[in-house]
Protein backbone atom coordinates (compact mmCIF):
# COMPACT_ATOMS: atom_id res chain seq x y z
CA UNK A 1 0.00 0.00 0.00
CA UNK A 2 1.35 3.37 -1.01
CA UNK A 3 1.35 5.48 2.18
CA UNK A 4 1.44 8.75 0.22
CA UNK A 5 -1.71 7.72 -1.65
CA UNK A 6 -3.33 6.72 1.65
CA UNK A 7 -2.44 10.10 3.19
CA UNK A 8 -3.88 11.92 0.17
CA UNK A 9 -7.09 9.89 0.32
CA UNK A 10 -7.42 10.49 4.09
CA UNK A 11 -7.04 14.24 3.53
CA UNK A 12 -9.55 14.07 0.66
CA UNK A 13 -11.98 12.14 2.89
CA UNK A 14 -11.63 14.75 5.65
CA UNK A 15 -12.20 17.56 3.14
CA UNK A 16 -15.33 15.85 1.75
CA UNK A 17 -16.65 15.29 5.27
CA UNK A 18 -16.17 18.96 6.16
CA UNK A 19 -17.80 20.02 2.87
CA UNK A 20 -20.85 17.79 3.48
CA UNK A 21 -21.27 19.14 7.01
CA UNK A 22 -20.92 22.68 5.69
CA UNK A 23 -23.49 22.13 2.92
CA UNK A 24 -26.03 20.02 4.85
CA UNK A 25 -25.45 20.86 8.50
CA UNK A 26 -25.14 18.20 11.18
CA UNK A 27 -25.44 14.68 9.77
CA UNK A 28 -25.63 11.46 11.78
CA UNK A 29 -22.59 9.20 11.52
CA UNK A 30 -24.34 6.53 9.43
CA UNK A 31 -25.63 8.97 6.81
CA UNK A 32 -22.24 10.68 6.63
CA UNK A 33 -20.43 7.33 6.25
CA UNK A 34 -22.87 6.11 3.58
CA UNK A 35 -22.49 9.34 1.60
CA UNK A 36 -18.70 9.36 1.85
CA UNK A 37 -18.48 5.68 0.88
CA UNK A 38 -19.48 6.51 -2.68
CA UNK A 39 -17.17 9.52 -2.87
CA UNK A 40 -13.92 8.12 -1.48
CA UNK A 41 -11.80 4.99 -1.68
CA UNK A 42 -10.51 5.44 1.89
CA UNK A 43 -12.73 2.79 3.52
CA UNK A 44 -11.68 0.20 0.91
CA UNK A 45 -8.04 1.19 1.34
CA UNK A 46 -8.28 0.71 5.11
CA UNK A 47 -10.06 -2.63 4.59
CA UNK A 48 -7.20 -3.73 2.31
CA UNK A 49 -4.62 -2.77 4.94
CA UNK A 50 -6.48 -4.60 7.71
CA UNK A 51 -6.95 -7.73 5.55
CA UNK A 52 -3.23 -7.69 4.80
CA UNK A 53 -2.57 -7.31 8.55
CA UNK A 54 -4.81 -10.33 9.24
CA UNK A 55 -2.81 -12.32 6.66
CA UNK A 56 0.41 -11.25 8.39
CA UNK A 57 -1.03 -12.31 11.74
CA UNK A 58 -1.85 -15.77 10.35
CA UNK A 59 1.70 -16.07 8.98
CA UNK A 60 3.17 -14.94 12.31
CA UNK A 61 1.09 -17.52 14.18
CA UNK A 62 2.10 -20.29 11.79
CA UNK A 63 5.76 -19.30 11.83
CA UNK A 64 5.78 -19.11 15.63
CA UNK A 65 4.49 -22.67 15.83
CA UNK A 66 7.10 -23.77 13.28
CA UNK A 67 9.93 -21.87 15.01
CA UNK A 68 8.93 -23.34 18.39
CA UNK A 69 8.85 -26.84 16.90
CA UNK A 70 12.25 -26.30 15.25
CA UNK A 71 13.72 -24.89 18.48
CA UNK A 72 12.50 -27.97 20.37
CA UNK A 73 13.99 -30.19 17.67
CA UNK A 74 17.29 -28.31 17.84
CA UNK A 75 17.38 -28.73 21.64
CA UNK A 76 16.80 -32.48 21.24
CA UNK A 77 19.54 -32.69 18.61
CA UNK A 78 21.98 -30.76 20.82
CA UNK A 79 21.24 -33.07 23.73
CA UNK A 80 21.63 -36.17 21.53
CA UNK A 81 24.91 -34.76 20.14
CA UNK A 82 26.26 -34.17 23.64
CA UNK A 83 25.19 -37.61 24.92
CA UNK A 84 26.85 -39.34 21.95
CA UNK A 85 30.09 -37.47 22.57
CA UNK A 86 29.95 -38.30 26.27
CA UNK A 87 29.30 -41.96 25.44
CA UNK A 88 32.30 -42.04 23.06
CA UNK A 89 34.49 -40.36 25.71
CA UNK A 90 33.39 -42.89 28.33
CA UNK A 91 34.01 -45.85 26.00
CA UNK A 92 37.47 -44.57 25.05
CA UNK A 93 38.34 -43.95 28.71
CA UNK A 94 37.02 -47.36 29.80
CA UNK A 95 39.06 -49.05 27.06
CA UNK A 96 42.17 -46.99 27.72
CA UNK A 97 42.16 -45.46 24.24
CA UNK A 98 43.56 -41.94 24.00
CA UNK A 99 43.29 -41.70 20.23
CA UNK A 100 41.28 -43.45 17.53
CA UNK A 101 41.80 -43.04 13.78
CA UNK A 102 38.93 -43.67 11.42
CA UNK A 103 38.81 -43.28 7.64
CA UNK A 104 37.04 -39.93 7.82
CA UNK A 105 38.12 -38.53 11.22
CA UNK A 106 40.45 -38.87 14.17
CA UNK A 107 39.12 -38.65 17.72
CA UNK A 108 41.26 -37.92 20.77
CA UNK A 109 40.31 -38.28 24.41
CA UNK A 110 41.40 -35.31 26.54
CA UNK A 111 41.03 -34.45 30.18
CA UNK A 112 38.28 -31.96 30.91
CA UNK A 113 39.35 -28.39 31.60
CA UNK A 114 39.28 -27.08 35.14
CA UNK A 115 36.06 -25.14 35.56
CA UNK A 116 34.39 -23.16 38.29
CA UNK A 117 31.46 -24.59 40.16
CA UNK A 118 29.55 -22.36 42.60
CA UNK A 119 27.65 -24.16 45.35
CA UNK A 120 25.75 -21.52 47.33
CA UNK A 121 26.36 -17.90 46.32
CA UNK A 122 25.45 -16.73 49.82
CA UNK A 123 28.59 -18.42 51.18
CA UNK A 124 30.92 -16.44 48.88
CA UNK A 125 32.90 -13.53 50.37
CA UNK A 126 31.64 -10.04 49.46
CA UNK A 127 34.68 -9.30 47.30
CA UNK A 128 33.48 -11.87 44.74
CA UNK A 129 30.01 -10.37 44.38
CA UNK A 130 29.36 -7.77 41.70
CA UNK A 131 26.90 -5.08 42.76
CA UNK A 132 23.92 -4.84 40.42
CA UNK A 133 22.43 -1.52 39.33
CA UNK A 134 18.96 -0.79 40.66
CA UNK A 135 16.09 -1.72 38.35
CA UNK A 136 12.94 0.38 37.96
CA UNK A 137 9.76 -1.26 39.23
CA UNK A 138 7.60 -0.03 36.34
CA UNK A 139 4.39 -1.51 37.77
CA UNK A 140 4.88 0.28 41.10
CA UNK A 141 5.69 3.60 39.39
CA UNK A 142 2.60 3.32 37.16
CA UNK A 143 0.43 2.39 40.14
CA UNK A 144 1.68 5.40 42.12
CA UNK A 145 1.07 7.78 39.20
CA UNK A 146 -2.43 6.37 38.63
CA UNK A 147 -3.13 6.90 42.34
CA UNK A 148 -2.26 10.58 41.87
CA UNK A 149 1.19 10.54 43.47
CA UNK A 150 3.90 12.69 41.89
CA UNK A 151 6.93 10.63 40.85
CA UNK A 152 9.98 12.63 39.76
CA UNK A 153 11.32 11.42 36.42
CA UNK A 154 8.14 9.63 35.39
CA UNK A 155 4.73 10.45 33.97
CA UNK A 156 1.79 8.73 32.34
CA UNK A 157 1.48 9.42 28.61
CA UNK A 158 -1.17 8.58 26.06
CA UNK A 159 -0.27 5.50 24.01
CA UNK A 160 -0.39 5.27 20.24
CA UNK A 161 -3.84 4.80 18.70
CA UNK A 162 -4.53 1.24 17.66
CA UNK A 163 -7.23 -0.76 15.95
CA UNK A 164 -9.19 -3.75 17.15
CA UNK A 165 -10.29 -6.22 14.47
CA UNK A 166 -13.03 -8.78 15.00
CA UNK A 167 -13.27 -11.43 12.31
CA UNK A 168 -16.63 -12.86 11.38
Amino acid sequence: MNTDLLRQEAAHYQLLMEQLRSDYGPLDDETLADTLEGMSDLPEMIEEIVRSSLDDDALITGLKVRVDAMAARMARLKERHQKKRQLAAWAMGAAGLSRLKAVDFTVSLSEGAIRLQIGDERDLPERFLVPQPPKVDRAAVAEALKAGDAVAGASLVQGQPYITVSSR
